[in-house]
């Protein structure tokens, strides 16, 4: 298994990490730590990789996982649950509740208070990262908070089109920053770290770290829907130990 872990400055007790999709059991378009169940893969083969991330990452129960449907709707869980969440983001204040947001391109956000007292992992793809789904899961929060992007696709890969540029210049006139022209009419290339980055600073988040890293340039070690279509998914991960 390969993991990236998050170069920031948050409290030691509080342990985050992404999956990729190196290691694992599954074959084919879904070849390697496929984490994701709704996908088309084998299902037994995925509980085998989800298991086995479970043992190696050392996580102190087994993560919450969400049935994500691109909403800004954040659960609030204060226990392990083996229940899948209708839901895009998880929050927790609870010691050991592994938090988690599987995705093969959209952006994964981790957050954390300062004191380590509360964590979130948000499922940020365009449409939930427009309408709000960060700062919903910021309303959580108590005191200052930072936050960690992992890996999804980059800014020289993200063509959209201008609904996706006018949903985020409608809510905030500065987003267009994030957004270059791909010199054909009416198709942009969209940097959904700086989008984040600038929904994060605008609701007082000054504290961000950035991956980098770009999940359809990186066949080897991430899954990318954009890139390939059928395939499976990596995830992040972050949870309060002791």
């Amino acid at each position: 298994m390969k993991a990236i872990v998050p170069n920031w400055s948050a409290p030691k007790h509080v342990k985050a990490f992404s999956s990729t999709r190196v290691g694992g059991f599954s074959s084919g378009p879904y070849k390697g730590l496929n984490l994701g169940a709704h996908v088309g893969d084998d299902l037994s083969i995925v509980e085998k990789n989800r298991d086995g991330l479970v043992q190696q990452a050392n996580m102190p129960t087994a993560p919450i996982w969400l049935n994500q449907t691109h909403s800004t709707v954040v659960a609030q869980v204060n226990a392990p649950t083996q229940r899948v969440l209708d839901a895009d983001g998880v929050f927790t204040s609870s010691s050991y509740v592994v938090c988690s947001a599987m995705t093969a391109d959209c952006l994964p956000v981790l957050l954390t208070n300062v004191q380590g007292t509360q964590v979130a992992a948000v499922h940020a793809g365009w449409r939930g990262l427009a309408n709000g789904i960060v700062e919903n899961a910021l309303d959580l929060f108590s005191g200052n908070v930072m936050a960690w992007l992992g890996p999804a696709i980059g800014p020289h890969a993200f063509e959209v089109g201008e609904d996706v540029l006018q949903a985020f210049v409608d809510v905030d006139s500065q987003a267009h920053q994030a957004f270059t022209s791909r010199g054909v009419e009416s198709k942009w290339l969209a940097d959904m770290s700086k989008l984040a980055t600038q929904r994060l600073n605008k609701a007082g988040v000054t504290q961000v770290f950035d991956s980098g890293l770009c999940t359809f340039q990186n066949r080897e070690d991430f899954y990318s829907y954009r890139r390939d279509g059928v395939t499976g998914r990596q995830a992040t991960f972050i949870w309060i130990e002791d």
